[in-house]
Formats: structure tokens, C-alpha cells, sequence
């Protein structure tokens, strides 16, 4: 559902952009207002998604997904928690 548009954008253009819109517009069945918006918004969503999404390859994206599922060794915290088994936290009574 659209909200109500209140909202106004203007902008100069040349004869030439004028002429190639309005020609586009036509050749879509769109007013020339509906295809600069649909248009804008198009262009504006490819270009965050563009900045906002990181591509790599299959390969390296597995390689990735393995190493955060094998955690590194980390010598101090399995000391500690290896003392931290042998010592009695509660004492009986």
C-alpha cells in the first residue's frame, strides 16, 4: 500500500533530458511524474544495495563459514576452566 505523497522534489534539466524522459515515460505508459519517481527509486535501491552488500566467491565463503564453526585454541580459558572443574564452588555441609 502507498502512503498518501506530500512530499515535493524538483530539479533543472535540459531540453534534451527533458525530450529523452518524456519519451521513456511514453514508451511505458507511465506519466512522465510516475516513471522519474519509479525510475529514481530503482536507481536508489540498486545503488544501497550495491554499497550495503559484499560479494565473494562460493570458495571463499565456505572456507569462512568452516573457520567461525572451528574456534580457535585459546590456552589461558581452557586452564581456567580446567581449574575452575577441580575446585569445589560450594562446600557440602
Amino acid at each position: 500500500m502507498v502512503g498518501l505523497k506530500t512530499e515535493r522534489m524538483e530539479a533543472r534539466i535540459s531540453a534534451d533530458e527533458r525530450a529523452l524522459i518524456e519519451r521513456a515515460a511514453a514508451l511505458t505508459g507511465m506519466s512522465v511524474s510516475a516513471f522519474l519517481v519509479s525510475s529514481a527509486v530503482a536507481h536508489a535501491d540498486d545503488v544501497i544495495t550495491a554499497a550495503t552488500t559484499t560479494l565473494v566467491p562460493a570458495d571463499y565463503f565456505d572456507d569462512l563459514v568452516a573457520a567461525l564453526d572451528e574456534p580457535d585454541a585459546v590456552p589461558r580459558l581452557e586452564g581456567a576452566v580446567a581449574q575452575a572443574r577441580r575446585t569445589a564452588h560450594i562446600a557440602n555441609r
